[in-house]
């Protein structure tokens, strides 16, 4: 689905260019209207076009990609949901993929996307696979700033960057949190099962898979660009690294850290375990008491003295309750019980 059209000149969105919003490519006059955006971005200084996609078809593909001379294979990447973060320049534009990813508070899960962007000289076209990557807040964002989007596409794709690795680092603070609430949790006297800690190794590891790849794009993009604009988008594209550095090294040392719970919160599953077979090894050997001697007096033999004296039953049941008091206290006094 096309979520959005628009063609900016100094950085403000042209009023004959509407806003298109899940447009499909049979709507009447929007082949034109594309090629009409992509020719006055071309030939007009100062303007670009932004359009973005979201889950489009392999004919709304077909049709961007036609009017802006984009490379088949790479549109084919950019339908395959799969695909690792990287950064292909070439000389009429650069083509990126990158992860997207928000916690959910509910569930304590972490949910990812892919965001597939080109950038032209005078065009910059998002395509989103998956719930994630809503760009309409950096849209907004950034044309309240004209005087920083009359740079064009680098301003656009600084703006989503930023809103990307931001999300990141939201996502890192919010695992941060729950590993010291499950740090606690493990220390405690009941410690609950490790699969906690599983699920958040499996957390950190998605944010890691996202973050650290983007890091050598955001390197890449410090240095790339017109000369004329290294000036000014060097520094904030090396902001952004310096946050996705903060965001590997977060990873990296949660990943240690939750090895660690995870040793501990086994060799405590263990404790408890070898705890819980003493105390039920002790009881059973309580048991094994009475139903032995049961078991004895139960056979029945006719050659049993011991049968027809008065005192026997009840001499019986004081053995019987004297050795498992002695057993009890014996493994009291142990630490079994």
């Amino acid at each position: 689905m096309i979520r959005g059209l628009g063609l900016y000149t100094e950085g403000v969105r042209s009023s004959t260019s509407p806003f298109f919003r899940g447009e499909l490519p049979g709507s009447p006059g929007l082949a034109e209207h594309v090629q009409e955006m992509a020719t006055t971005a071309r030939d007009e200084d100062g303007s670009f076009a932004w359009i973005g996609l979201s889950h489009p078809t392999k004919v709304e593909l077909d049709l961007i990609g036609k009017v802006f001379g984009l490379d088949p294979l790479y549109l084919d990447d950019a339908l395959n949901p799969h695909h690792p973060t990287k950064l292909d320049p070439r000389e009429d534009y650069d083509f990126l993929v990158m992860k997207l990813l928000t916690y959910v508070e509910r569930t304590s899960d972490v949910e990812t996307g892919q965001l597939s962007v080109f950038v032209g000289p005078h065009f910059i076209i998002t395509i989103r696979l998956g719930p994630l990557g809503d760009l309409d807040d950096v849209r907004r964002d950034l044309e309240s700033r004209p005087e920083f989007l009359r740079h064009g596409p680098s301003a656009v794709l600084h703006g989503i960057m930023d809103h990307i690795v931001d999300e990141y680092l939201h996502v890192a603070d919010e695992i941060n949190f729950d590993i010291e609430h499950l740090e606690e949790d493990i220390f405690s006297p009941r410690p609950s099962n490790p699969e906690a800690v599983y699920r958040l190794k499996r957390e950190n590891l998605e944010l890691r898979r996202a973050a650290a790849p983007l890091t050598r794009v955001a390197a890449e993009l410090v240095t790339s660009g017109p000369t004329e604009l290294r000036g000014l988008f060097g520094p904030l594209f090396s902001d952004v690294n310096d946050h996705l550095l903060r965001v590997r090294d977060s990873t990296e040392t949660n990943d240690n850290l939750l090895m660690a719970l995870l040793m501990a919160a086994t060799a405590r599953q263990d404790l408890q375990q070898n705890a819980d077979m003493r105390r039920i090894s002790a009881w059973v050997a309580i048991a094994a008491v009475p139903t032995m001697t049961a078991g004895i007096y139960g056979m029945n033999f006719r050659d049993m003295p011991e049968l027809d004296w008065q005192f026997g039953y009840p001499l019986v049941l004081a053995v019987m309750a004297t050795v498992c008091f002695l057993l009890y206290r014996g493994f009291k006094r142990s630490g079994w019980l």
